[in-house]
C-alpha cells in the first residue's frame, strides 16, 4: 500500500506559497496550507485542491511562534499522518538603506525571516519522515547587493547559513536540505507600487529578459521536494541567470 507524502507550505496562501501549494497537489502531494493573517484566502486554496482530488488542510500561527507551530505540525500529524516535505516560503521584505532604517523594522524582519526560519527548520528536523525534504527561501539579492535590501539581505543571509548547516546536522537521515533564491518574481506584492517603467527596467537583469513568474519558482521547489535526492546542502538561484 502506497502512502500519500504529505506536505507542509508556510505562506501557502502567498503568491509563491500558493503555486507551491498548487503544484505540488498536482504532484500527488497532501498538503498543509499554512496562514499567518488570511485565514480565508487559504481556506479557498485548500477547497480548490479538494475539487480537483488533493487532499488539503490550513493551519495557522505565526511562523516565530514555537508553540503554535508545533501544534501546527501536531495537527498535520493527526490530519494527514505525518511530513514528509516542508517548504517555508513565509517572509517579509521591508526595504530602506541601511542609514535610515527603523529599526522596528529590522526586528520585524529578523522575528520573521530567521526566528521563523529557525522555528520551522527545527520543527521539521524532528519531524520530517526518513527520505523527506526541507526547502527554505533565501533571494537573489544575497549575491546582487542591491541598495536599500542591506537588512532584508542579512536575514536571507542568515537562513542560507541554517539551511546549510542543517543538511550536515540531520546525516544518516535520508533528508535534504536546501534553500530556494528567487530572483524578481511577478507576484503581486512585488509588482506593488512600480511604475511600468522600473518593472522592465528589473526584468532587463537577466538575459531571459523578464521577470520570473510563481511558476517559474515552483518547478525548483518540485524538483527538490521530489526526485532530486542528490542535491542537499545548497542554495539553489532560480533567477534566469541574474547577474
Amino acid at each position: 500500500m502506497t502512502t500519500t507524502r504529505t506536505a507542509l507550505v508556510t505562506g501557502g496562501s502567498g503568491g509563491i506559497g500558493s503555486s507551491v501549494v498548487e503544484r505540488l497537489a498536482r504532484d500527488g502531494f497532501a498538503v498543509a496550507i499554512h496562514y499567518a493573517g488570511n485565514a480565508d484566502r487559504a481556506e479557498k486554496l485548500a477547497a480548490t485542491v479538494r475539487e480537483h482530488g488533493g487532499r488539503a488542510i490550513t493551519v495557522g500561527g505565526d511562523i516565530a511562534d514555537e508553540v503554535a507551530m508545533a501544534a501546527a505540525f501536531d495537527r498535520i500529524d493527526a490530519e494527514l499522518g505525518g511530513v514528509d516535505v516542508v517548504v517555508n516560503t513565509a517572509g517579509i521584505m521591508l526595504l530602506s538603506p541601511i542609514a535610515t532604517l527603523d529599526l522596528a523594522d529590522l526586528d520585524r524582519m529578523h522575528r520573521t525571516n530567521i526566528r521563523g526560519t529557525f522555528v520551522v527548520s527545527q520543527l521539521a528536523a524532528n519531524r520530517v519522515r526518513t527520505g523527506g525534504a526541507i526547502i527554505n527561501f533565501s533571494t537573489s539579492v544575497t549575491r546582487t547587493q542591491l541598495p536599500a535590501y542591506g537588512a532584508y539581505v542579512a536575514s536571507k543571509a542568515a537562513v542560507e547559513g541554517i539551511t546549510l548547516i542543517l543538511a550536515r546536522e540531520l546525516r544518516g537521515r535520508d533528508i535534504t536540505v536546501n534553500a530556494v533564491a528567487p530572483g524578481p518574481t511577478a507576484t503581486p506584492l512585488f509588482l506593488d507600487g512600480k511604475s511600468e517603467e522600473l518593472v522592465a527596467r528589473i526584468a532587463s537583469t537577466n538575459p531571459m529578459d523578464r521577470l520570473g513568474t510563481p511558476s517559474d519558482i515552483t518547478e525548483t521547489v518540485a524538483f527538490l521536494a521530489g526526485p532530486a535526492r542528490w542535491v542537499n546542502g545548497q542554495v539553489v538561484f532560480t533567477n534566469g541567470g541574474m547577474a
